[in-house]
């Protein structure tokens, strides 16, 4: 009997003291955050509420097993698994409470600060570095759990001896590996590029929407991703249009007759803006700045508050502009000439050639100039 009721004991009780524990430090997270709502580190850290129920269960499985006196052979082999489960619910544990602490500290920073470019770089690096904590979490807790393993230690002296050896072709092996992670460190804390950025990589315009130690997501307007190498923004350049102030300037080129209007143009590209909700009022203007022997072109200068409502901005002018034109001037747009050609004095229209009287008109020399050398007796 007391062979059924140890072990009935030792792991009921281990649960119902885990169950307790873990919702007594519930209920009073809850309370603080209730009584502290200008912050949300302790509703944050209510997630970690499995992590901290499992490693104490594993802790009182551990220590209370040897009690148990239950599959006594097999004894080493289930507090070693026990072993592993603490260090992995571990953590586990520690890496909710380091990303719970980096939120907390982004959302009270994001709350004090209205600059926007200032809250994506603190954004960036706070990603970067709770990345950084959950790598560095990950491999101790996996070199830990290797450790528990006899012949893993006997391995672990072996490896340091020839450590040198195995940094060195560790080093070669994986140079792009390492080249990346030193370029999002430095895409992180040199502020080149930030989460939310728009960008221009390869022709491609778009958003930066992730950020990690290897690779960038760029979010394009079409939503398709581009994925590419931290690497690439430190070794190449590209176009960066939330650098500074997102304040923009868009152009639209106009292809016209050179009867166009160009000051009725200029008129009605400020109503078109004044109605345009887009356009932040900065500053417009409208050019001739070039010419063809067919057309020329006019370029209308528009300014926005960021990179979305410039293209809103552009769009607009440009369609409303033709659409005023092929109403109001329809004259202004380009044209293809199909008049017939002018043809010189005396030519004919219908061969091209020169007529027979004209030919009879011209001087004497201008006719001699024009007939084919004569050749027969006494002539050279």
């Amino acid at each position: 009997m007391e062979n059924v009721l140890r072990p009935v004991i030792v792991v009921g009780g281990s649960v119902v003291l885990t169950l307790l524990i873990g919702w007594s430090v519930d209920r009073l997270l809850h309370r603080a955050d209730d009584r502290h709502s200008e912050t949300s580190l302790w509703g944050l850290l209510r997630r970690g509420r499995v992590p901290f129920q499992l490693v104490l269960f594993a802790a009182l499985l551990r220590g209370s097993y040897g009690q148990v006196r239950l599959l006594v052979e097999h004894r080493i082999g289930i507090g070693r698994t026990l072993t592993l489960i603490l260090i992995g619910a571990a953590a586990w544990l520690v890496v909710s409470i380091a990303t719970a602490v980096v939120e907390t500290s982004y959302s009270r920073y994001a709350n004090a600060h209205r600059d926007p470019a200032r809250i994506r770089r603190v954004r960036t690096q706070v990603t970067l570095i709770q990345r950084v904590v959950t790598a560095v979490v990950g491999v101790v807790a996996a070199a830990a759990m290797l450790l528990t393993f006899p012949a893993m230690r006997a391995a672990g002296a072996s490896l340091l001896a020839s450590a040198g050896i195995l940094g060195i072709v560790a080093g070669v092996a994986a140079q792009s590996t390492l080249a990346n992670l030193f370029a999002g460190l430095q895409i992180a804390f040199g502020d080149m590029v930030r989460l939310g950025d728009t960008v221009v990589v390869d022709g491609e315009w778009g958003t930066v929407e992730e950020i990690t130690l290897t690779f960038l997501t760029v979010r394009t307007w079409d939503e398709r991703r581009i994925t590419m190498p931290v690497s690439y923004f430190t070794s190449k350049p590209f176009e960066n249009w939330s650098r500074g102030t997102p304040q923009m300037t868009g152009i639209v080129f106009l292809h016209l007759d050179h009867s166009a209007p160009v000051e009725a143009m200029r008129g009605k590209l400020r109503d078109i803006l004044r109605e345009c909700p887009a356009w932040d009022g900065r500053d417009y203007g409208l050019a001739v700045t070039d010419s063809t022997p067919n057309t020329m072109q006019v370029r209308a200068l528009v300014t926005a508050k960021d990179a979305d409502d410039i293209w809103t901005v552009r769009v607009t002018v440009r369609e409303q502009m033709i659409r005023w034109l092929a109403e109001q001037h329809p004259y202004a747009l380009p044209r293809v000439n199909t008049a017939e050609a002018m043809l010189l004095p005396g030519q004919s229209p219908r061969t091209g050639r020169a007529e027979p009287d004209a030919v009879a008109a011209r001087p004497n020399h201008a006719r001699h100039a024009h007939e084919p050398p004569r050749t027969g007796p006494g002539r050279g």
